[in-house]
């Protein structure tokens, strides 16, 4: 998303987390990103792994379109939200969390989301505009939309949540947000492509 935001272009090389027992682990994977963990970015002649360190390495260098605001309130937010996805809900619905859970994935799953969720919603009801945080797009939204699919994926019932189906309904008339989604990569399990 970051990097189709700020038309920055670049190669993408899939890496299927189920084929051949997780692509990810392979040598050549690992020597890229030692948590065999997706994604990583080969750029500038240093490679990244992590996406907020991704997006934060692509903000600094590449600092339009801007996706942090300049006020530092609002920046804060940005970051709070983005925190709150990336660490508090995203990573309990990691491949390696949910095969651990067995028969219980699923529910797992949506209570992990369902809970993120509730609170996600309360914090958008007071940073909300158009986006997140206001009326432009910024880092916080780059981790909703693919937090939504995931919630869509794992069959959240999403009525509860209207701020954020606002937003992520907003987000998706975007282009960047179109060609970035989850369903449309390259890679995408047949039943999960849009």
């Amino acid at each position: 998303l970051a990097l189709a935001l700020k038309g920055i272009s670049y190669d993408l090389v899939p890496v299927n987390l189920i084929k051949d027992g997780g692509q990810q682990f392979s040598a050549e994977f690992k020597a890229l990103n030692p948590m065999q963990q997706v994604p990583a970015l080969k750029i500038d002649g240093i490679t990244l792994s992590q996406s907020l360190a991704i997006i934060n390495y692509l903000e600094e260098t590449h600092p339009n379109p801007r996706l942090l605001p300049q006020d530092p309130k609002k920046r804060a937010q940005v970051r709070m939200i983005a925190d709150h996805i990336a660490s508090g809900i995203q990573p309990l619905q990691n491949l390696s969390v949910l095969k651990q859970m067995g028969e219980n994935k699923m529910e797992w799953a949506q209570n992990c989301i369902t809970s993120g969720f509730q609170a996600l919603e309360q914090i958008l009801k007071h940073t909300a505009g158009c986006y997140c945080v206001g009326d432009d797009v910024s880092i916080a939204d780059l981790c909703l939309v693919p937090q939504v699919a995931n919630a869509e994926r794992f069959k959240v019932d999403m009525s509860p949540y209207p701020t954020i189906t606002r937003i992520n309904k907003a987000l998706l008339e975007l282009e960047a947000f179109k060609i970035s989604h989850p369903s449309r990569q390259p890679d995408t399990p047949a039943e999960l492509r849009a």
